[in-house]
């Protein structure tokens, strides 16, 4: 009964929908006129056949007639009869079989998928909603940034401007509101001037558009956009962005920053305050062959090992694990602990062959300059012309042509480095790569989180995540979120003391063996000790720094119901 009061109410308030109950009125008048029509005339004809029946039989006879029904009980004998019985049946058809469902659906049904339609994409959300995030594109970077905010219980909305798209993201468990891009009502009815961020990645020219809109409404609300051309940089920060991101340029860094050149080993990859991680490479140096407790590594440089990469995941380390060349260690420490690393095991020996990069396009080209700013050699494969820029650095061929590789010096390279932006040719090229060269270096670019694994699989020594580095720069850029996503497969985070540790030591609470995290550091106030005494008991009112991978972070926060 209150879905039927609503919907009258919404017909007669809409211009349109008074016409349609104007037809609707129409059709259920001459449905009655008809009825009565065939009843009266039913009694008549039934009577010259010598009977008598009742008007509610002769009512009862017609809706069972017209609704093709036909009981049967009731039947004329006279061809009379049957004519008119044929007439009384055609009529039904169009009137109960064909019109009238169709008015059932047009002013019923349709405005009721309407409304459940509406209830799943909203195009508001609720007064009072504060410190959410705002997305307004759908891709592989916002999609792992969606996954992070669940994973912290961190409100969202996704604004999306097509139904059908809002439902279906809605079926697939995202929260979706309906709502045009370049309207300032939109960000009004999103609350903008409460959300905590607003995350723009689609075209420079779109984000552009969303920052002026947002600016409309909201002088202080973060924009944060990504950026696919140099050039639109400035015009970004223009437009009101607060923070622009070149995750092409970021990609490019971070894969040069993985190649080892002999002398600077020890890489920062994220800061928590004043404590430094780093990834440190032992390859060519004295550490090789030997077990952590052997090599002294704390006691020579002050850093505290963490643990080591392999093959892209994170793992604990042991006093008797065995360093190898392929081994990378995580470490923290200071930036002096860092430069004592570098002074150490820096090595003299030189590369004896360029570096090959498959693949010219941005992220190539940013992996290159990354190369270039260390003094490294490279020579870049490409297939397109228009890219080539020097063709003393380039060779203009398919990257999955031996002959090309070949001549790119694939066979003699240290390092080969796949930044293509397909992702089924980067697993293609890292097999054949592999097959080539099984002692060579493969770095890659991965478009999706989900072939990380797989390009790993396939013989890549080291992948970064496009998606990845989005969403975990946008993350650390929240500010409120006392968690730091450094690279791929590698959180840095901070949690109050859960009560079950107070009074205990690291060693008792036995971290690492239930959750994959390792302790880093205990934070006291103003101070960090980033050499935390394993065995002295924890005190109540400190908060924890622990790194781990994401699974293994997730197990923490659900087995001790830290946020």
């Amino acid at each position: 009964m209150k879905f039927l009061t609503s919907q009258i109410l919404s017909l007669v308030r809409d211009r349109s929908s008074r016409v349609k109950l104007r037809i609707l009125i129409r059709f259920l008048i001459v449905l009655v006129i008809l009825v009565t029509v065939y009843s009266v005339m039913f009694h008549f004809i039934m009577e010259y056949e010598g009977r008598r029946y009742s008007w509610i039989t002769c009512i009862y006879w017609t809706l069972t007639v017209m609704s093709t029904l036909g009981f049967g009980d009731i039947t004329f004998h006279s061809d009379l009869g049957k004519v008119f019985s044929l007439i009384v049946l055609m009529s039904g058809i169009v009137f109960l079989l064909i019109l009238l469902p169709f008015t059932f659906i047009e002013f019923f049904y349709a405005p009721w998928m309407k409304a459940h339609n509406e209830a799943r994409a909203p195009t508001s959300l609720p007064e009072g909603t504060t410190g959410h995030v705002i997305i307004t594109n759908f891709d592989g970077v916002t999609r792992t940034l969606i996954g992070k905010l669940k994973q912290y219980s961190q409100p969202y909305v996704l604004l999306v401007p097509d139904l059908t798209e809002a439902l279906n993201l809605h079926d697939q468990g995202y929260r979706v509101m309906l709502a045009d891009l370049d309207t300032p009502k939109s960000y009004q009815r999103a609350l903008a001037d409460d959300a905590l961020m607003v995350v723009a990645t689609a075209s420079d020219q779109l984000n552009a558009n969303i920052a002026s809109t947002v600016r409309e409404i909201s002088d202080n609300v973060p924009i944060v956009a990504t950026a696919n051309a140099p050039a639109s940089l400035d015009i970004l920060e223009l437009a009101g962005c607060t923070q622009v991101l070149e995750l092409c340029e970021m990609m490019g860094r971070g894969l040069a920053r993985r190649v080892f050149d002999g002398k600077r080993l020890a890489h920062p990859i994220g800061r928590f305050g004043e404590l430094v991680i780093a990834e440190a490479m032992v390859r060519d140096t004295s550490l090789v062959g030997k077990t952590l407790r052997e090599s002294c590594l704390r006691k020579d440089t002050g850093l505290n090992v963490l643990g080591s990469w392999q093959r892209g995941f994170f793992e604990t380390v042991s006093p008797d694990m065995l360093i190898t060349d392929k081994t990378i260690l995580v470490v923290a420490g200071s930036e002096q602990q860092l430069d004592s690393y570098n002074r150490l095991y820096q090595s003299e020996q030189a590369m004896d062959a360029p570096i090959v990069v498959i693949g010219g396009g941005r992220v190539g080209r940013a992996t290159t300059r990354a190369l270039a700013d260390r003094g490294l050699d490279y020579c870049i494969v490409e297939k397109r012309p228009e890219l080539i820029k020097d063709p003393a650095k380039y060779v203009l061929g398919d990257g999955a042509n031996f002959d090309v590789l070949d001549q790119a010096g694939i066979m003699k390279a240290p390092v080969v480095i796949i930044t293509t932006s397909d992702d089924d040719m980067n697993i293609y090229l890292t097999i054949y790569c592999r097959q080539l060269r099984p002692d060579v270096e493969i770095l890659c670019r991965s478009n999706l989180e989900r072939n990380v694994a797989t390009l790993h699989r396939v013989g890549a020594d080291f992948v970064l995540s496009y998606a990845s580095i989005g969403a975990n720069t946008m993350i650390n850029l929240l500010g409120r979120m006392n968690i730091l996503m450094m690279t791929e497969g590698l959180d840095i985070f901070q949690v109050d003391m859960p009560p079950k540790f107070i009074g205990k030591s690291v060693t008792e609470c036995d971290i690492q063996r239930k959750t994959g995290c390792t302790v880093v550091a205990l934070h006291m106030e103003d101070q960090k000790q980033v050499m935390l005494d394993p065995n002295l008991p924890l005190p109540k009112d400190g908060r924890l720094i622990l790194i781990g991978s994401p699974e293994a972070e997730q197990r923490f926060l659900t087995t001790y119901g830290c946020r």
